[in-house]
């Protein structure tokens, strides 16, 4: 079966609105060299490097770089914002224009992982160069990156890729390990407060008020509030939910993340070494709420904004919160912040979309997956209808299967199904596993590929995990499950990045479809909703006592829009999806408007981008960055 096509576009290379679907990266030639001294060439080249840098010669510089296919990305260190720069030419305008120059770079040894190594520079082992981690210093901060080289011709080496990540601002270091707080202050004040006294008045703000108004106490909100206490930025998150990790306790009941502990880790804290591979949703929760009570955040619950506005002038905030309190009464408060992040999730609304017939559904349940609270015991026997096929559809269409009912799975386009073992056993394997390299060290090397080089990457990574997962993807297409590779073929991965949906990781869904106990209704748009089923565009019906709509959600800009309104929304840039250089657009940096960020995403993401935010509100606050 031909991939659905909608406005001349097939449906696995449909991106975000405005997100640029970035080409397939091009490696240079692998080295013809066998005998390669992997750190004397890297010390030659940094021999170089800190030549120029101390004359300012940024066109000498950029001439130590391949010419055509050679990238520099930056995240904070040279450009406050995510940057990914190629060519020679166009890498010396960069580094010429940057208010925060590179004053020295070193190597930054200590593992195998991270010292000067030949092999395989685009992770499968096509393309041979040279790799190795580096430290570098500028006028603002300290930070660490990566550094490709590549054989221009033998003996001849060139520099193919840089990253350069900011992780400190000079003077403003994150208050860890040597630089922990005292924790008590010694002497004869009588007046002093203990630290439970201490800790009640910073939690509820009693004499002074927060920098950064977070809202939204998921993944997101709390990453970049731990990275902002460690920056002695004071921040307050607000979240509507009664508890700190409702946000993921209220799902499905069956609901398990698909990604793996090891690539889950929050900063600070990571998960401990007994920590089961997939987290259960409430097991996830519990973390929440103790990660909140170990780091000091400060949160108020059952708290929504009720009132939001702008001063141009006094670049703050006003802004009123009204919180329910245990007796039934609410409270209002009004603060001043000159930041508010939006952490609701890196999604927006709900996509539940309005078809004719809804108000007319006799059945006992018609809802978005959002909404599902699981699968009904006592209802064994029943019909349930899942409309849509990505993760959430899967576990749900799984969820109603195992209590017993009739499960029907509508399937409107195509799905990019990867497999959990593939996905930890190759995907992941070396990088993010028991055995792996600090989750530090790992981010600076995920992150330090240019998106167009990682798409090349993730496209052959594609193509390992269909074969490694062709039992179950010709049992699915069997079965009438239109399946796709994503955007140029690149993968579930790409497909998260330039879409936000798309995929579903195989826990288990999978077989049961093509055992023929999840019935997959393919390639028909719903035509209206009848008392007892659905009425398709082909005329055929299903008949459902229950329908979930698995439907996704729409960009985290129509919840911006909700939230402060359409003359906020209108200044906010499009949110998530990638814009020609292959960075993620508006999240975690400059929105557009002014004292206004986005956090948002997996764990992963939460966890690596939450440093990249709150060291730019850090600097704005202490005037480093303009």
């Amino acid at each position: 079966m031909a991939p659905p096509v909608v406005a001349g576009i097939p449906s696995k290379d449909r991106v975000e609105p405005g997100s640029v679907n970035i080409p397939l990266g091009t490696y240079p030639a692998t080295a013809k060299s066998t005998d390669i001294d992997a750190e004397k060439v890297a010390l030659t080249i940094f021999s170089s490097i800190n030549k120029y840098l101390s004359t300012k010669d940024t066109t000498g510089l950029a001439s130590l770089f391949l010419d055509d296919i050679s990238y520099w990305r930056d995240h904070l260190a040279l450009s406050w914002s995510l940057r990914t720069i190629k060519t020679r030419s166009k890498i010396a305008e960069f580094l010429a224009g940057s208010k925060t120059p590179l004053l020295s770079v070193t190597l930054d040894k200590g593992s195998a992982f991270k010292s000067p190594h030949a092999g395989p520079i685009d992770a499968w082992g096509d393309v041979k160069g040279i790799q190795f981690f580096i430290k570098f210093e500028t006028e603002v901060g300290n930070g660490r990156g990566v550094v490709n080289l590549a054989e221009e011709k033998e003996g001849v080496w060139k520099i193919f890729t840089v990253f350069t990540a900011l992780q400190e601002l000079k003077g403003h270091e994150e208050r860890v390990g040597s630089r922990r707080p005292q924790g008590v202050v010694h002497g004869g004040n009588p007046d002093r407060k203990n630290w439970r006294e201490t800790r009640e008045a910073e939690r509820e703000f009693k004499d002074s008020e927060p920098k950064v108004l977070i809202i939204g106490a998921g993944q997101g909100g709390l990453t970049v509030a731990a990275r902002l206490k460690m920056l002695n930025v004071p921040a307050l998150m607000v979240d509507a939910n009664e508890r700190v990790g409702d946000n993921w306790r209220k799902r499905y009941h069956q609901l398990v993340l698909h990604d793996p502990v090891w690539y889950d880790h929050m900063p600070y804290i990571k998960f401990p070494s007994h920590w089961p591979i997939f987290t259960p949703k409430d097991k996830l929760a519990e973390f929440f709420e103790s990660y909140v009570k170990l780091l000091e955040l400060n949160v108020w619950t059952k708290t929504t904004l009720t009132f939001s506005s702008w001063d141009e002038g006094k670049k703050q905030w006003t802004v009123s919160l009204s919180t329910q309190k245990p007796d039934g009464t609410t409270s209002t408060r009004t603060l001043h912040p000159k930041h508010i992040i939006q952490a609701t999730g890196h999604s927006g609304k709900k996509n539940f979309p309005t078809i004719p017939g809804m108000e007319s559904f006799a059945g006992d349940r018609l809802c978005h997956s959002s909404e599902f609270p699981g699968a009904n015991p006592s209802s064994k026997g029943k019909r349930a209808v899942v409309v849509g096929c990505c993760n959430s559809g899967h576990d749900i269409s799984q969820d109603f299967y195992e209590k017993g009912y009739d499960i029907t799975m509508v399937q409107r386009s195509t799905t990019c199904v990867v497999s959990s073992e593939s996905i930890t056993d190759i995907g992941l394997k070396g990088l993010y596993d028991e055995d792996g390299p600090p989750v530090e060290d790992a981010d600076v090397w995920l992150w330090s590929i240019p998106g167009e080089l990682f798409k090349a990457q993730q496209a052959k990574l594609t193509k390992v995990q269909a074969e490694h997962d062709r039992a179950t993807l010709d049992g699915l297409a069997k079965a009438g499950f239109a399946l796709d590779k994503g955007p140029s073929d690149a993968g579930l991965m790409i497909k998260y990045y330039q879409r936000g949906g798309g995929y579903y990781i195989d826990v288990g869904a999978s077989q049961l479809i093509i055992d023929g106990k999840i019935k997959v209704k393919q390639g028909q748009e719903l035509s209206k909703i009848l008392p007892h089923g659905i009425e398709f565009e082909d005329g055929t019906t299903l008949e459902a006592d229950e329908i979930v709509f698995a439907t996704g959600y729409q960009n985290m800009r129509t919840e911006a829009r909700t939230i402060f309104g359409d003359e906020v929304a209108d200044r906010v840039g499009d949110v998530w999806g990638l814009n020609q250089e292959g960075e993620f657009r508006t999240m975690w940096q400059r929105s557009g408007h002014p004292g206004l960020w986005f956090m948002g995403g997996n764990l992963a993401l939460s966890r690596y981008m939450s440093r990249v935010l709150a060291l730019q509100i850090k600097a704005l606050e202490e005037g480093i960055a303009v």
